[in-house]
């Protein structure tokens, strides 16, 4: 008799149940990630990014999910999901907003920046606005500190901020007013986001992020001044003279 070898994508997954928005739709989605990959399993990042899009967190049940399609424990996958500050498992307002308080965004303002919004939303770290507008949490480096202290809403940047630009942003978002952030990119909520990050197009990239003055200094001194790639040894005397 031949033996059947049953692939991760022929697992049955169970229906939603309760108040999940898990759907057949979703799920296919997940097994369209998961073919995106040589190895099932690699698919588990973005699969818990759908989750969240749908949910506003990772919830045990798309924990399930995600395990039973995979070929993995709940364990396993509730492991991954908490390791990633990224990932959630209370659910998040419609607009995460991180302030960088790491060394150097700290001692430029961040950690002002943070107390300030804690008391002008009414919310402590990781905590969510009555409205279920907004999430605040305090972040590691982003890596953009030439810009500190800096901000982020549903993981776009905000530069150069301060107590005042902050409260100012959080007001905007609370109040429907659409924003922009300084890199070109319009926020959307982060459901919205959660999603793009699942692997889902918005047809939205074009608009950022773009450079910064800070991040194209060199490349404008180096167009001021004439500079190349050293080429030879008359490029780099013509540099060295420069």
């Amino acid at each position: 008799m031949a033996e059947n070898h049953a692939t991760a994508t022929d697992v049955p997954v169970p229906y939603s149940t309760g108040d999940s928005k898990i759907t057949d739709a979703t799920i296919a989605e997940m097994r369209e990630i998961m073919a995106r990959y040589p190895q099932a399993q690699s698919a588990l990042l973005p699969m818990l990014h759908l989750v969240q899009s749908v949910e506003g967190r990772v919830t045990p049940e798309g924990i399930e999910i995600c395990a039973e399609l995979l070929g993995l424990t709940g364990a396993e996958v509730s492991a991954v999901a908490t390791f990633y500050t990224m990932y959630k498992r209370r659910p998040v307002g419609d607009y995460h907003v991180g302030v960088c308080t790491n060394t150097l965004c700290a001692v430029m303002g961040g950690d002002l920046i943070f107390d300030r919004l804690k008391q002008h939303l009414d919310v402590g770290n990781d905590e969510t606005t009555e409205d279920g507008k907004i999430t605040l949490e305090h972040i590691e480096c982003n890596a953009a500190c030439d810009y500190a202290p800096v901000m982020t809403v549903n993981w776009e940047f905000f530069d150069d901020m301060t107590p005042e630009t902050a409260t100012q942003l959080v007001d905007d978002l609370r109040e429907g007013t659409e924003v922009k952030s300084p890199r070109g990119a319009t926020i959307c909520t982060w459901r919205e986001a959660e999603r793009v990050l699942a692997g889902f197009s918005d047809g939205r990239a074009d608009e950022g992020p773009t450079g910064g003055k800070a991040t194209l200094a060199g490349l404008r001194l180096a167009r001021e001044r004439n500079w190349t790639a050293p080429g030879g040894s008359s490029n780099a005397d013509t540099q060295r003279e420069g």
